[in-house]
């Protein structure tokens, strides 16, 4: 019989740390980013090196432990933890190689894109990596990376050029373009189903001239500004990206303190060509509409504005959101946006809706795990708040948005972006392409070790 005491044995030899429910640091070490999970693993192993992902991997599997695996902690859903079994914490491979000449990066999978951002960003080099700079490299890449640079240069995932991962079976392979091919497809998009990917190797692009920030509307305008913004961003050139968002304007600089907590629309703009080039190509939106409220669009190295949004969401706020993918935003879906977007309980609560189109859209649907390429945009209505009284409001809200606009989406969901919601959820957000995910995932794990996650079934199973 399988005990704590005899997996602790087994797990001897690891040159991180092992932390169970006696040790003084095992509440800190359970904690993830959303304050809303709260579940309490029987192990977590910190660990250090390659070695010692190996020989958890294969304690958890030779001792029917449920296994989850850990790199920022930020998923939504909580799916890098578990009750009862063993969390693979990996935070301590967090070594960053930018080489500049070649405008590639290899980086350890506990890194945070902040990590990175910084290392790269010395040479005025990025490569696509969301909007929050606490997030994980390898939730966010595996499960394809939206974010302010991709428009001008794809999701994340088409920016991967390689990456070292432990299998279910304790093996170590490399997975690229040229070896383990039908892995590395899978690992694009495909989320932690396939094994722990403990190096990523990322192809990097000039971010020396990049200019970002918000232009915020009085929300009453939501409606006027989201038409002309549906019109607007996909005919602009790949070299701007803005999301369009409701939100209220957080109660701290750099924002004037007349605008604090006011509920607003807006665009946060992300563009690679310059000042010059982005309010040329910004133009056409702006001239459109009324003055706005707040135009904060300025030169920014493009790391600061990864790490624009930390301080508001620090790790601990209650988070419950949903998500869909989405070709067009006809009238009927404005005039619901605009109504739940004119309603959130709490200031941190917002609704974003992220550009899927131009460098994206360069691969096609099948060319990757990720199929949604035909898609324009993700939208996420994410319910946040820093108050645990809050829990049920925001999760309300974030479902009947939801709800309301699901049947204007395209069916799935970014992955990343999902709750935890059932097998239909995940294979709608895949596609055409969850038969041959199925199918390596049986090659690769046919025992569904890796299954906290949102789970591709092995073929056969």
């Amino acid at each position: 019989m399988t005990t704590t005491g005899n997996v602790e044995e087994a797990l001897g030899d690891l040159a991180g740390t092992l932390i169970g429910p006696g040790h003084p640091d095992y509440d800190a070490a359970r904690s993830v980013y959303n304050g809303m999970i709260d579940k309490s693993p029987a192990l977590i192993a910190q660990v250090r090196t390659e070695e010692d992902v190996v020989l958890a991997v294969n304690v958890a599997r030779k001792n029917g432990l449920l296994l989850a695996v850990r790199g920022g902690g930020h998923n939504g859903g909580g799916l890098g933890t578990c009750d009862g079994g063993l969390v693979i914490d990996l935070a301590g491979l967090d070594s960053v190689d930018v080489d500049p000449d070649a405008k590639t990066v290899t980086v350890g999978g506990g890194c945070t894109w902040g990590q990175v951002d910084t290392a790269t960003g010395a040479y005025g080099l990025a490569t696509p990596s969301g909007i929050i700079s606490t997030t994980g490299v390898g939730g966010l890449t595996l499960g394809g990376g939206l974010g302010h640079l991709t428009r001008a240069y794809g999701l994340t995932i088409d920016n991967l050029l390689g990456a070292d991962v432990v299998l279910a079976d304790g093996r170590m392979v490399r997975a690229s373009a040229t070896e383990e091919r039908d892995l590395f497809w899978a690992l694009r998009g495909g989320g932690g189903n396939f094994g722990v990917v403990t190096s990523f190797t990322f192809k990097l692009n000039d971010v020396s001239r990049f200019f970002a920030g918000p232009t915020f509307w009085a929300v009453e305008q939501g409606d006027e500004v989201l038409k002309a913004y549906r019109e607007f961003l996909p005919n602009a050139p790949r070299q701007l990206n803005g999301f369009f968002a409701y939100t209220q304007v957080p109660p701290a600089p750099p924002f004037p303190e007349e605008l604090y907590l006011r509920p607003v629309c807006g665009v946060i703009w992300a563009g690679v060509d310059g000042e010059d080039a982005a309010r040329q190509a910004m133009a056409p939106l702006l001239d459109s509409l009324p003055e706005p409220l707040l135009d904060g669009a300025a030169p920014v190295p493009h790391a600061a504005m990864q790490s624009a949004f930390d301080a508001l969401y620090p790790k601990g706020d209650q988070w419950y959101w949903r998500a869909d993918f989405v070709n067009t935003v006809p009238d009927p879906a404005v005039d619901i946006h605009q109504r739940f977007g004119s309603a959130l309980p709490t200031f941190k609560c917002t609704m974003h809706l992220y550009p899927i189109d131009a460098a994206a859209h360069d691969a096609g649907p099948d060319d990757t795990a990720w199929a949604y390429r035909d898609a324009t945009w993700g939208s996420v209505f994410a319910g946040v708040s820093a108050e645990a009284s809050d829990a049920e409001a925001i999760k309300r809200w974030s479902i009947d948005y939801f709800e309301a606009l699901h049947p204007y989406s395209a069916g799935g969901a970014y992955v990343n972006m999902m709750m935890d919601e059932g097998d239909d959820r995940v294979r709608a957000s895949y596609r055409d392409n969850y038969p041959r995910l199925a199918q390596i995932k049986a090659t690769y794990d046919p025992g569904n070790l890796f299954r906290v996650n949102q789970n591709i079934r092995p073929a056969g199973s």
